[in-house]
């Protein structure tokens, strides 16, 4: 392995002037699980690497005065998958962590830099997507959020500008009623990249039902409403859905049609519409681990899985989960 100079910034200013003289000869460190393959293999050859993990609040995980869950960069993805804030109320995101490589590397692995990597098969990123997290970034400018749908720009690309570094994750607060499901699939059932993977998410509100208004299906969770029989005014549920989709495309990909599909059906004929829908929202292509089509037709696979098991979780009636790939 090439030599190369190790730096520790004191501070982000430092960390970000080391970043911005460096340019293409200067790597940052978070975890080192990808950076350091790539230098070993001669794949990229740095003058000089800046650890970023010592900087204040890379390595914690905290809760804003907004009521905002913050993951500093540099947290492990055991650190966030275990940790009692992130299994209680985001537990989508603990998922995807836990199904990332094996339990020794995700000791090292860092939620940062799997995003930073931009990798389309990166498997945070889709329960990221599902949670709506903004990234928040250091550079000269100072401090910059970015929405995580415009932070993935490309196959091994992201919206970082020259200079700047990400130090965290800011996850909105959710309902106190939603529910997660993270599914991947891979050559192996543990420590293998993904094929595909997909994130579904449910959040519950109500509304107000006028009195006299009819159903069909008298109590029946149709992921849209429920409503009484007698036509009572009373609450009806309405549940607004989020899936995300990796491995099937230059970059992680949001499936809005099949979103608003689940909103008004999610009866087992709705799921199974939603889950084709999500089908072809995704843009896979052809590699040594499987076919575009293989891939498409996984997504609908896990997309319905997911799906009922959200339902499941929130109380509603799932449709039949399908079989195993």
């Amino acid at each position: 392995m090439q030599p190369f100079d190790y730096i520790v910034p004191h501070n982000f200013a430092e960390a970000s002037a080391l970043l911005m003289a460096g340019n293409d000869d200067t790597r940052p460190l978070l975890g080192g699980t990808d950076l350091l393959i790539r230098v070993r293999g001669g794949f990229i050859r740095p003058e000089r690497i800046i650890d970023l993990k010592q900087l204040p609040g890379m390595c914690d995980i905290v809760r804003s005065a907004e009521g905002w869950l913050v993951i500093g960069a540099a947290c492990t993805m055991n650190q966030v998958a275990g940790h009692p804030l992130v299994r209680q109320e985001y537990e989508l995101l603990a998922q995807a962590c836990e199904s990332v490589a094996s339990y020794q590397l995700r000791n090292r692995a860092t939620v940062g830099g799997n995003c930073c990597n931009a990798s389309p098969a990166a498997d945070s990123a889709p329960a990221l997507y599902c949670l709506e997290a903004v990234m928040e970034a250091y550079g000269p400018s100072g401090v910059r959020r970015i929405p995580i749908h415009e932070f993935f720009t490309g196959p091994r690309c992201n919206a970082l500008r020259p200079g700047e570094f990400l130090t965290g994750i800011h996850l909105p607060p959710v309902p106190s009623r939603s529910a997660g499901a993270f599914n991947k699939l891979g050559r192996t059932k543990i420590g293998d990249i993904s094929i595909v993977s997909v994130a579904v998410w449910a959040e519950a509100g109500s509304r107000k039902l006028e009195a006299g208004g009819q159903s069909k299906h008298p109590e029946r969770v149709d992921g849209a409403t429920r409503t009484a029989a007698d036509g009572q005014s009373k609450d009806a549920e309405r549940l607004t859905w989020r899936i995300a989709i990796g491995a099937a495309g230059p970059t992680p990909l949001r499936a809005p049609e099949a979103e608003a599909a689940l909103a008004e059906d999610a009866s087992p004929e709705g799921v199974a519409r939603a889950a084709q829908l999500a089908a072809e929202a995704a843009r896979p292509i052809d590699d040594i681990r499987a076919s575009a089509a293989y891939r498409r037709g996984m997504v609908a696979v896990l997309a319905r899985r997911g799906v009922n098991s959200v339902l499941a979780r929130l109380g509603a009636a799932p449709s039949v989960v399908g079989g195993q790939p």
